[in-house]
């Protein structure tokens, strides 16, 4: 493991530790028994860790473009249905959960396999001070402890009884992420997977996990029934001829996959594709995991 650089915390957040006596130091972490947390590090917001509705969602670091969008659509849906996203901060899926959180005004848990004053990977020290802004970082381990070998897959015990369902967005057959869905089956709780190509690698441990027993996740909608929540609809407030305006009125028809609807708005593919997923973090439209985009 290499070294972790320092994160110079925020003077502006607060940090707490929590003890099992402490009332809100979670309960639902006390279904680990044996293995629970003795402490909880908390920088941020603790109250967000008795948010009603928390959802894991984890997957491989090495994510392809699919997992990345399924990712940011499903964890901005569920920040807009007032869910809270939990995470392990990692490269990748990840990553793309937690900001999709954030930029859609909710909030977000990252469960950290360091000490709070320690980044990494060290790129994303921005988005953890924003996290801790907006949300909770959590560990187990003391503030200057540096990242291990061991106390990344160690971490992934919390993210699973923190939450009441995991959802495994991209996974291949290794991955810390079925780790995690293994600690959920253990604790009983609801395990899902999003499906890929039965010949991408990335996509080989979601769908071994759907083959034995874990639920499909064919839609947003699915994802959030998880934890009993439905869609926000949202009606974008567009400028005229704007991208966003001319994506909105070239989806009047119905969904379109993306080579379509750059066609259908004129637009290059580029911009096509920010002005979706400025969309999408909106709640504006949606796509399909069949890769069409539709309106809500």
């Amino acid at each position: 493991m290499p070294h972790n650089p320092p994160s110079f915390p925020d003077a502006g957040v607060a940090t707490e530790r929590l003890l099992p006596p402490d009332a809100r130091f979670p309960r639902a972490l006390f279904d680990l028994q044996g293995n629970a947390p003795a402490q909880l590090w908390v920088r941020g917001r603790p109250e967000t860790l008795g948010t009603p509705a928390l959802v894991a969602m984890v997957g491989t670091r090495r994510a392809t473009p699919y997992g990345l969008r399924v990712a940011r659509e499903m964890a901005a849906a569920f920040a807009r249905a007032g869910a809270c996203v939990v995470s392990g901060m990692a490269l990748g899926i990840d990553a793309a959960a937690h900001r999709a959180a954030l930029a859609a005004g909710g909030s977000t848990i990252a469960v950290l396999g360091t000490g709070l004053d320690v980044t990494y990977p060290p790129a994303h020290r921005a988005l953890q001070r924003s996290i801790a802004h907006q949300g909770a970082l959590v560990t187990e381990l003391d503030p200057t402890v540096t990242g291990r070998k061991f106390t990344f897959p160690q971490r992934n015990r919390i993210i699973a009884a923190l939450a009441s369902a995991t959802i495994v967005v991209e996974a291949p057959e290794r991955s810390g992420a079925l780790i995690t869905a293994s600690h959920a089956l253990d604790l009983g709780r609801d395990v899902a997977a999003v499906p890929g190509p039965i010949d991408q690698p990335a996509s080989a441990g979601c769908n071994r996990l759907i083959r034995d027993g874990a639920l499909l996740l064919a839609s947003v909608e699915e994802a959030l029934s998880l934890v009993g929540l439905t869609p926000v609809p949202r009606t974008p407030r567009l400028d005229p001829g704007s991208d966003g305006a001319r994506i909105w009125e070239a989806l009047a028809g119905g969904a379109l996959d993306m080579d379509a609807l750059a066609t259908r708005a004129a637009l290059p593919a580029a911009r096509c594709m920010s002005a979706v997923t400025t969309l999408e973090l909106a709640g504006a439209v949606e796509c399909s995991l069949t890769g069409e985009i539709r309106r809500r």
